[in-house]
């Protein structure tokens, strides 16, 4: 008996290392992919058309304008939760998220709206993503997939913080999750704080 609750403890231990190992992965692994394409000599015009090249996360996407190197997009307005964190309740929205850009992006031509600021202070363009003239950041929020992210104001915000009350009224995404919404409200109000 006592080997059987040892093997059980080896392989509950194997199992927690083989989860922080593909955390730890997917997070260095997404770090060098940033730090390489802010590196190159990429670049992309306002009203420019665009194509995925790779979701990054559920906020940020790896695009190329006609034959430009790829260059690294923060999608304006929009926060999403992090999908590589294991055991994480909210780590299957922010997955969800990679895989509804995914979806709704690959192979499609985007046109790009750069922001006032065209760059963040990681070197990534801040963008709005237009994909058939449909905003794509303020579809992830009317589906429930991300926040509004208020930081930092934007000229669509009351437009999108009108559409996240719809999704959290309608209990779309992670909204129909009371842990997930409960977090979600908390960030809302962080963020309220560094605006005001």
């Amino acid at each position: 008996m006592a080997w059987k609750a040892d093997m059980q403890a080896y392989l509950f231990w194997g199992c927690i290392g083989l989860l922080l190992g593909a955390s730890l992965f997917y997070g260095v692994s997404a770090a060098r992919v940033r730090q390489s394409v802010i590196k190159s000599e990429g670049r992309i015009d306002n009203g420019g058309i665009v194509s995925l090249v790779r979701v990054i996360d559920g906020d940020t996407v790896l695009v190329a304008q006609g034959d430009q190197k790829p260059v690294l997009v923060r999608i304006l307005g929009i926060k999403a939760f992090d999908s590589s964190i294991a055991k994480d309740v909210a780590a299957p929205y922010g997955q969800a998220t990679i895989d509804t850009l995914t979806r709704f992006l690959k192979d499609n031509p985007m046109r790009v709206l750069l922001h006032s600021t065209p760059r963040d202070r990681h070197g990534r363009y801040i963008a709005t993503l237009y994909l058939d003239d449909q905003d794509v950041g303020l579809r992830l929020v009317k589906e429930g997939l991300v926040l509004v992210y208020t930081v930092y104001p934007f000229p669509a915000m009351s437009l999108y913080l009108q559409e996240q009350e719809l999704a959290r009224a309608g209990r779309r995404g992670f909204w129909a999750n009371a842990e997930v919404t409960s977090r979600a409200l908390a960030l809302l109000n962080e963020w309220r704080g560094r605006t005001e």
